[in-house]
């Protein structure tokens, strides 16, 4: 499986707004808690949730822009991307529009491939970066259910290896149990507020805070 980033480049790192990245294995929940957080910050135009363009066929599972093969590279051949990879056999990308909201100090929240959070945290002047995940046979039983024919070979995305001693997290959420407790810690980091420790458990893991909500 190969990831090739590659994003429209400013001269210098764009602010003054933060890029929240939420990283994760496949089945880790990432949409559930983004979709209940977009949910909870609905009220607040400083916050926002662009929609990925991914060259797969869109589910329930994601909110995605779907488009063609063909589509994606006239989109790209035009630089309307800010950045965009390679994963699993699909191209996805981000609207450059999300620049546009950095430069006006907003907050935008995207779910990106851990391939490529170096080029981000070079890119962007702000950046704070959140990992999802949960067990491997949560994650196996998760991928199972989706039955989504891109998900075929589900070893190959349970055993993907990322050198995560180069990634340095702010926050890591094991999202097993109450989705809605996850999400509501995932909201409070998006809006920059001291996460409450109330109905979870905290333990220093390498260079982040470790969350987990059981039932």
């Amino acid at each position: 499986m190969s990831e090739v980033p590659a994003a429209t480049a400013p001269p210098t790192k764009l602010g003054p707004g933060r890029l929240v990245l939420v990283v994760g294995p496949s089945g880790a929940g990432k949409d559930t808690l983004i979709n209940l957080a977009r949910s909870a910050c609905a009220g607040d135009s400083n916050i926002v949730f662009p929609r990925r363009v991914v060259t797969r066929r869109a589910s329930a599972f994601e909110d995605n822009e779907e488009m063609d093969v063909l589509a994606f590279r006239q989109a790209l051949a035009k630089g309307q991307f800010a950045l965009h990879w390679e994963a699993h056999g699909h191209f996805y990308g981000l609207p450059l529009s999300i620049n546009d909201d950095i430069r006006a100090g907003r907050t935008v929240v995207v779910n990106v491939s851990r391939g490529v959070i170096s080029l981000l945290q070079r890119l962007y002047e702000h950046v704070v970066l959140v990992a999802i995940t949960a067990p491997a046979d949560v994650l196996a039983a998760r991928l199972a259910s989706r039955g989504r024919s891109s998900d075929a070979d589900l070893g190959e995305r349970l055993h993907r290896v990322v050198d995560e001693d180069l990634v340095s997290r702010d926050m890591t959420i094991v999202n097993v149990g109450d989705a809605g407790a996850h999400a509501k810690l995932l909201t409070q980091i998006i809006r920059g507020e001291s996460v409450a420790r109330h109905g979870a458990t905290a333990n220093r893991g390498g260079n982040a805070d470790v969350y987990r909500h059981d039932d």
